[in-house]
């Protein structure tokens, strides 16, 4: 199911043992357009200091009640590395991070959670089945994997790479051949925390008229002017089908959306990722 980034603001992170804060925001990696971190706002208890929170420590979310339940103690969370949030946060911040609630590093895996993980529920360290210290283990040989992948690729240690959804909402979208209107929010798949589309508002362009564009299709992001560049035409965003923020978006408006544009969709895969045996199935014999 898609759920709006805005939908997830201010819902209650809660501890084994008691409440940890309010999500006043949502950090995406700018690779994959994956959320990585909840940003909390503690409250009193830990004098208002703001902390990040990883979907792969979440358990069963309670959407009714706007309660997202966590794996940790507040204990936990309050001895976790300082991230000042108001700062970029860079791969060696993530490390640190990573490193003490023992999660693999996501980035050179074999998948968008690393681990050849599709969703992040598969990243806690599997300290029943191999005790604490085989899974701390196991964890600190594929992290040091996951470097020298990345330093393959010559991606820089001090890279941010980190986004706030909060401050890329307003961002500019430019087609092909002008200006057609602003980033209003975000739609994400609560499974993988994949950012699957953002929600455009062409206000100023065509009244009342929000669209939907998936990260595939942009074409470059100028960071520094906060202008998004896809390649669609005015026409084509113009004639899309509309969005209703707070109505059901089914599959088969999803459909409608990819075809209009002319593009494929991103779930021709989800068999392949839900039985992934299927891949590694041996020949049958004749």
């Amino acid at each position: 199911m898609l759920r709006d980034s805005h939908d997830l603001l201010d819902h209650s992170v809660e501890a084994i043992d008691g409440e940890i804060g309010i999500v006043k925001d949502l950090y995406f990696d700018d690779e994959s357009w994956v959320i990585r971190y909840f940003v909390v706002a503690t409250g009193s208890w830990l004098s208002g200091r703001r902390v990040l929170i990883a979907p792969a420590a979440m358990t069963v979310p309670v959407w009714e009640s706007k309660r997202l339940p966590v794996a940790l103690t507040k204990q936990q969370v309050k001895n976790s590395p300082g991230i000042d949030t108001n700062e970029p946060v860079s791969r060696q911040h993530e490390r640190e991070y990573l490193r003490y609630y023992g999660y693999p590093f996501y980035w050179g895996g074999g998948n968008i959670w690393g681990r050849g993980a599709a969703h992040p529920g598969s990243l806690t360290p599997g300290l029943e089945q191999e005790g604490a210290a085989a899974a701390h283990r196991r964890t600190d040989e594929e992290n040091h994997r996951a470097d020298a992948q990345a330093d393959a690729e010559h991606r820089p240690h001090g890279d941010h790479h980190l986004r706030s959804v909060e401050t890329v909402k307003a961002y500019h979208i430019h087609a092909s051949d002008g200006e057609i209107g602003q980033v209003k929010g975000f739609l994400l798949d609560e499974t993988g925390w994949v950012i699957r589309y953002m929600v455009v508002g062409t206000g100023d362009f065509w009244r009342g008229h929000d669209v939907l564009i998936s990260p595939e299709w942009i074409e470059d992001i100028r960071w520094d002017d906060n202008h998004v560049l896809v390649g669609l035409t005015r026409d084509a965003v113009k004639r899309a089908p509309a969005y209703h923020a707070g109505g059901p978006l089914t599959r088969e408006r999803e459909e409608d959306l990819h075809v209009h544009y002319g593009f494929g969709g991103y779930w021709a895969g989800e068999v392949e990722l839900q039985n992934p045996e299927l891949q590694f199935m041996p020949p049958q014999s004749a």
